[in-house]
């Protein structure tokens, strides 16, 4: 019983606060449409009989009000009244043709608007065309780049392999020679590498003269006539 009456006073409080509501709404809205309905603008009022028209040639005169634009203001305004001559107001020659420039720039007809597309279409195509076809030189190169580049790794630590190794064979003849661990970056194991150097260059030359004279000593066999 009470939880129908609560539900009863509920229902009640809702349509009233409801019809309350759109009452206010209504009132507001017939309150702005009656107040734009009564706006009356007044008229801008012009002196057309006694026109104020600045004196050029008077020093308190205003710079702006001595401009050209000034004077289309005042003829728009006061027409004959404002003593401008209509004729002066038109652009020159090379005003017009500045204004021409302009609009053909900033507003080009629609046959100069389809060419610029269609140029700037082109220009992306070939860049695109361009773009893949360095991609597929590139991919077809592949194979020999990764190929150049695992042998030069392989050089490169078969290189640092014998650089070590033969550090370690001259570190080991100058313990040999003085019986004692060297300092790599003493002067005395530097000398010791470089008589070493130079007595493996003489070996080199020698070798290279043998080679030679053996080469010449060989007889040559003539070719017998068939």
């Amino acid at each position: 019983m009470a939880a129908s009456m609560l539900c009863r006073r509920t229902l009640v409080l809702y349509n009233t606060t409801k019809a309350s509501l759109f009452t206010k709404l209504v009132n507001s809205a017939s309150g702005i449409l009656t107040q734009t309905a009564s706006y009356n603008p007044k008229p801008l009022k012009l002196n057309l009989r006694d026109p104020y028209i600045p004196d050029k040639s008077s020093e308190k005169t205003p710079e702006w009000q001595k401009t050209a634009r000034h004077d289309s203001k005042l003829y728009g305004r006061y027409g004959s009244a404002s003593g401008v001559d209509p004729a002066s107001l038109w652009p020159s020659h090379a005003e017009l043709d500045n204004i021409i420039a302009e609009e053909n720039e900033w507003h080009p007809p629609l046959e100069v608007m389809l060419k610029n597309v269609a140029a700037k279409q082109k220009e992306e195509t070939e860049k695109r065309l361009a773009k893949e076809k360095l991609i597929a030189a590139n991919m077809a190169q592949m194979p020999k780049m990764i190929a150049d580049w695992r042998r030069e790794k392989r050089e490169s630590k078969q290189k640092l392999k014998e650089e070590k190794a033969r550090r370690e064979k001259l570190l080991a003849e100058a313990r040999e020679r003085f019986g004692y661990a060297v300092d790599p970056r003493s002067p005395k194991f530097l000398e010791m590498v470089a008589e070493i150097e130079k007595e493996e260059k003489k070996k080199k030359k020698l070798l290279k003269r043998r080679l030679r004279e053996d080469q010449a000593a060989v007889p040559v066999t003539p070719v017998a006539a068939s």
